[in-house]
């Protein structure tokens, strides 16, 4: 399967997730040395597709430093506009990350993104809502459209909330002069989540790009004392785990590869270790009755999402 590398957690200590272990990041520089020594073990492994965004702190600076040390152009580099990081590494700060979707946001953030290139791949819009009216901002279509054209790039969105489904069919819509605009789309889906599966067909019918994250649905899939609910779950996935001798980590990500047939999978790796489990995910195949049983565990969307909303930055 294709495994890529999501820097959310490499760029900003803080993060909206279920942790199972505190994590120390009172050293910003050891921690951006540890973040360094991932994305390097992460090439060594085989990994050739990164995720990267202005929002997610340090992250875009830290693999453009890292690409420095390249010189392969199998390496894919994914990037972002829309989300400013404010938190400036304070684990108390109230406000870690603002959304803006003008054109003058877009401008801003392209200038530092446009860096990457000849490695940027793909640019996406960074949480895509229909709030934001960003679907609707001809102008900034218009300039997505051109930077799409002059640089031969894959124009994309991602997605996040109850209504992921009717903004990826609403995208799916936009066209600059004719022309489909969008090409790739990066959505959450998980055990919990799994309604990228009401317009995975159409997606896959119009030879669009799928790229999954949050596929550990924040660490819920994690045996919790706080989530009753998912006890079942978490059972099937210890058993699961233990057959095949890998983390539920390996068996989340595998369910996810094997259930959207040629996506593109995000590890959120955060250290070497994690990164090391989750690359465990090519040891394994999971069976037509364990995938089913695995997708019975489909939660409402509206509750997985106020569930989400709940979680802390930590």
């Amino acid at each position: 399967m294709q495994l890529g590398l999501g820097t959310a957690a490499l760029g900003r200590p803080q993060y909206i997730n279920v942790r199972q272990n505190p994590s120390n990041t009172s050293n910003l520089e050891a921690f951006k040395n540890e973040s360094f020594s991932v994305l390097e073990n992460a090439y060594n492994l085989g990994v050739r597709y990164f995720d990267t965004a202005p929002g997610y702190g340090l992250a875009e600076q830290l693999l453009l430093d890292w690409l420095k040390t390249k010189d392969d152009d199998t390496i894919e580099i994914a990037t972002k506009w829309g989300y400013t990081y404010t938190a400036n590494f304070d684990p108390n700060a109230k406000v870690h990350e603002v959304k803006e979707h003008s054109l003058e946001k877009l401008k801003e953030q392209w200038e530092v993104s446009k860096q990457f290139l000849p490695y940027l791949k793909v640019y996406q819009i960074h949480s895509t809502t229909f709030e934001t009216g960003v679907l609707e901002n001809q102008a900034v279509l218009d300039y997505l459209a051109f930077l799409k054209k002059t640089h031969r790039i894959k124009m994309g969105i991602t997605t996040t909330g109850t209504n992921q489904v009717e903004v990826l069919k609403r995208a799916l819509t936009v066209e600059v002069e004719g022309e489909p605009l969008f090409d790739i789309f990066q959505v959450t889906y998980n055990l919990l989540d799994q309604s990228l599966k009401d317009v995975y067909s159409i997606l896959a019918k119009e030879n669009k790009s799928i790229v999954i994250k949050e596929a550990l649905a924040n660490g819920r899939v994690f045996r919790n004392k706080n989530y009753p609910n998912y006890d079942e779950m978490y059972q099937v996935l210890e058993r699961l785990a233990n057959q095949y001798q890998v983390g539920i980590d390996a068996v989340c990500l595998q369910y996810c590869a094997q259930t959207i047939p040629g996506s593109m999978v995000l590890s959120g790796a955060g250290n070497n270790t994690q990164l090391q489990e989750n690359l465990k995910v090519n040891t394994f195949i999971l069976s037509p009755l364990e995938l089913e049983e695995l997708s019975s565990f489909k939660a409402n969307v509206s509750e997985y999402w106020a569930e989400r909303k709940a979680l802390q930055w930590n």
